[in-house]
């Protein structure tokens, strides 16, 4: 308008509607009104409002504009966490972002593409160029694949499920213990429980970014103590946000693919029958307690998670394309496996003879004869196995020292069913 037909400044005040000293000072400083607005993310925008500190709204722009780059979702809860990040970084622990600012930062400079639907590649390209190039640069015990599952909880729990991080690498060589996620902020059966030394962990809550990147951060941590470099395939979504980590390179599967996951092929199904399997064979009236607490089922969780045999989840990965194909036949998926069988007990060999009053002289006295303890009832020996349960829970050193009493209970119920 001020390089058409010539219009006084007042002309021009009474049409927009301000002052004529306005027009005046804009007319005043046309040409750095016009450089700004061509510097700005958004051509839209019609005012100027700068933030409280220039330097963390540099970073936190530069993130925002890499994780754009990299085609990753950026959302609030995402902002707020790596403001937070460097906000301490720069020296300002306590800032608090608005959501007014973090709602701006997000909109600063946002792509095209980002206010329609963004294009995606297509799956096709994804399977046969990206991934094979992503994999013939790891071994399969280096590639690990993250997602969740949801299990549902016995009555008289709190909630009515629990949403279970899951993660193994392609080998099948090793499994991440179980992340659980309930409705519960302080359950009650967890007070006592030394939870550092447990084979799995518990978070209140629905899965967010925070919880996925607290975890992301222990994940990272165990692979920096293995002295290994990782990747990590995984879904996008909202919830699993992109953090730069010294030993783990996140990959994105795209959504097209995201069917095709390994955790999808059958791992998670084999999970939920070992589970489903463990809750069917609790029986109260032996057991001499009433149903499952969520401690309970947290160790049935991490019991079923440890029946999914490595073969499987390497014939899951296989079969989902997550291995490099040596041009050797794909294993075939193994079924979920049913009640354990009583000559698993014997490992091969001849079952043990069963003590009795062969060996005794005739004439034994009487007295050492009562001094012979009786033989325990079942329900004294799962009210011995949760004594000492109970007293890992509180005292154990290490979370392996639960698999060797897992597996002493599955003898016991071995034992007992026969």
């Amino acid at each position: 308008m001020l390089e058409g037909p010539k219009v006084s400044q007042s002309e021009l005040a009474k049409r927009f509607g301000v002052s004529q000293p306005q027009i005046c000072r804009i007319i005043k400083n046309k040409e750095r009104i016009l450089s700004e607005w061509q510097r700005s993310g958004d051509p839209e925008r019609k005012r100027k409002r700068e933030g409280k500190d220039a330097a963390l709204e540099a970073a936190l722009l530069r993130w925002v504009e890499g994780a754009r780059a990299a085609d990753l979702p950026v959302g609030r809860p995402l902002l707020q966490l790596r403001a937070r990040h460097l906000a301490g970084a720069l020296g300002r622990p306590g800032l608090k972002p608005s959501g007014g600012w973090l709602a701006r930062v997000a909109a600063f400079k946002k792509p095209p593409s980002e206010k329609g639907d963004a294009e995606q590649p297509p799956a096709e390209h994804w399977a046969d160029a990206v991934l094979p190039t992503l994999l013939h640069s790891y071994a399969p015990s280096e590639i690990f694949c993250c997602g969740e599952a949801v299990v549902p909880l016995p009555a008289g729990c709190p909630g009515e499920r629990l949403t279970l991080l899951l993660c193994a690498n392609a080998s099948g060589s090793e499994k991440v213990p179980l992340r659980a996620l309930g409705e519960s902020p302080r359950p009650r059966c967890l007070r006592g429980v030394n939870l550092e030394q447990m084979p799995w962990s518990y978070r209140a809550g629905g899965l967010t970014a925070l919880l996925f990147a607290e975890w992301l951060r222990e994940f990272n941590e165990g692979m920096q103590r293995q002295g290994k470099s990782v990747l990590l395939l995984l879904a996008k979504h909202e919830a699993h946000p992109y953090l730069q980590l010294s030993n783990v390179r996140m990959f994105f599967v795209p959504p097209a693919a995201a069917l095709a996951q390994p955790l999808d092929c059958g791992i998670t199904g084999d999970l939920k029958g070992h589970y489903q399997r463990r809750l069917l064979r609790w029986l109260p009236a032996e057991r001499g307690a009433g149903q499952p607490t969520l401690l309970d089922v947290l160790h049935m969780l991490a019991q079923a998670w440890g029946d999914v045999s490595p073969e499987l989840i390497a014939s899951c990965f296989r079969a989902a394309g997550f291995i490099p194909d040596a041009g050797a036949e794909a294993a075939s998926l193994s079924p979920v496996r049913g009640p354990l069988g009583r000559e698993q007990l014997e490992h091969g060999g001849e079952p043990a003879e069963a003590d009795g009053d062969e060996g005794m002289a005739e004439g034994e006295d009487a007295a050492e004869l009562a001094a012979v303890p009786p033989c325990p009832s079942e329900r004294e020996v799962w009210r011995s196995l949760a004594t000492l349960r109970r007293y890992l829970e509180c005292q154990a050193t290490s979370p392996d020292l639960f698999q060797a009493f897992y597996e002493l209970e599955d003898v016991v119920h071995m034992v007992s069913a026969g």
